[in-house]
């Protein structure tokens, strides 16, 4: 009875937030509070799963989600993200368009959303294929799976944060296992990019307007300058990672490293790296109205909906849900992979890669240790499975194949052959890398 009424859960929460438009947020609460009710938890235990799992998530994470939002937005604004863009090109060389484009769109999707960085990368991507006179929809499916891959597999993007928080892995081993896995899997969405979509011809000409390339005006700091606050807060937090800051006998630089490792400190430390992109700092970039104050607004969502699924999980946990469900999935010896199917489930139904990712994370949460992952690199591995998950499939419920549909001019159907099989081909590759890395390290 506790299966069926979670997979009635699971699927109210589909319909809830692609049939009926419903916020992602409202749809977790409810159906959290519900499911607690008709499994027969009291009310106080209800209200006490509500508190603690919305308090126990954010307290983790919503600081890093939010620090790591306002780093994207200085890129974006200071045009850092268009440097860095740049300079990949100029290493990769402008012949290899889809490549080139699948590559930045990786690297400016880590800091970035990945709406966002189509938007932000579309004039580029348009305009080279317009001068090298190539078919757009190859470098277009490229920029989407590139932004994707980094998307749902790489900290400090929010949604692999929010999972890693949410199941207690260690983020410095999500980002060490995060990095490699997501690369093999965008090499195989590149080829069937170069090979399969490029082949089919879209006149990069058709709304020209966007076409041109964008223009350095020059204000925007240098590729290299634009790199910083996002490679020092990685490496801070890696490092904290391979260093062992549990040991009795620490000394003051072992201490040091384990405080500016934590992911809250190593990603201020990264807003504050922020200051030097900017030509001229000016107080109104840090007001209400200005670019962190846009950036908090943008991540109130991504706070609210990973605050539900830790209401969600926290209800599911004291259910005993996990006992029984953890049970039954073991004995199909599915492994690694079940993260992997689950957060795809939820992606192709609902849309929505964070809200995926948020979802498998808070549903597996209470039942890790009977499905057997209980080691740090386990539980990293699980978060790279969900990740890889999420990307699998984009299609007519995702606002991203939207973008990348109207951007592109992409007709529904090309999108689907071209785009959505693109994001199974990263999904897929995603989750066999992550086997064989399963079968290696545990």
């Amino acid at each position: 009875m506790e299966i069926l009424l979670l997979v009635v859960a699971v699927l109210l929460i589909v319909i809830f937030t692609t049939k009926l438009k419903i916020h992602p947020f409202i749809a977790l609460f409810v159906i959290a509070i519900a499911y607690g009710l008709a499994v027969g938890m009291a009310y106080t235990e209800v209200i006490s799963a509500i508190n603690e799992g919305f308090g126990t998530t954010l307290g983790k994470i919503g600081l890093i989600i939010v620090l790591g939002v306002i780093i994207g937005a200085f890129l974006e604004n200071t045009g850092g993200a268009m440097a860095i863009a740049e300079s990949v090109l100029k290493i990769i060389g402008h012949k290899r368009i889809p490549t080139a484009m699948g590559i930045i769109g990786y690297i400016v999707s880590i800091p970035v959303f990945a709406d966002s960085g189509f938007l932000l990368l579309h004039p580029l991507n348009k305009g080279l294929s317009k001068k090298a006179k190539l078919s757009i929809a190859g470098s277009a499916t490229a920029l989407g799976v590139g932004l994707l891959a980094s998307h749902t597999m790489v900290p400090p993007t929010p949604g692999p944060i929010a999972a890693a928080g949410i199941l207690g892995a260690n983020l410095g081993l999500v980002i060490a296992f995060g990095f490699p896995i997501s690369i093999i899997a965008l090499s195989g969405a590149l080829l069937f990019a170069n090979k399969y979509a490029a082949k089919t011809y879209i006149d990069p000409e058709l709304n020209t307007k966007t076409a041109e390339l964008p223009k350095d005006n020059g204000q925007a700091p240098s590729a290299m300058k634009s790199s910083i606050p996002i490679l020092v807060p990685i490496a801070l937090i890696v490092l904290k990672s391979i260093v062992n800051t549990d040991g009795q006998n620490r000394g003051a630089i072992i201490e040091l490293i384990g405080f500016l490792g934590e992911p809250v400190m190593a990603l201020l430390i990264g807003v504050f790296l922020c200051l030097l992109l900017p030509k001229k700092l000016a107080y109104k970039m840090w007001s209400s109205s200005g670019w962190v104050g846009k950036a908090i607004k943008d991540a109130a969502s991504i706070l609210l909906i990973t605050g539900a699924g830790g209401i969600f999980g926290r209800i599911l946990q004291n259910s005993g849900i996990a006992e029984v469900l953890g049970e039954t999935l073991t004995t199909y010896d599915m492994g690694i992979f079940l993260p992997f199917l689950l957060a795809a489930a939820l992606k192709s139904a609902q849309g929505s890669s964070t809200v995926a990712l948020i979802t498998a994370a808070s549903i597996l949460t209470p039942m890790m240790p009977s499905l057997g992952f209980d080691t740090g690199i386990e539980k990293a591995l699980v978060v790279v499975a969900i990740g890889a998950g999420s990307a699998v499939v984009s299609h007519a419920n995702d606002s991203f194949f939207w973008v990348v549909t109207q951007m592109s001019g992409m007709n529904v159907k090309t999108a689907y052959r071209l785009f959505s099989v693109g994001t199974f081909v990263l999904g897929t590759t995603a989750a066999i890398a992550v086997f064989f890395a399963s079968v290696l390290f545990t």
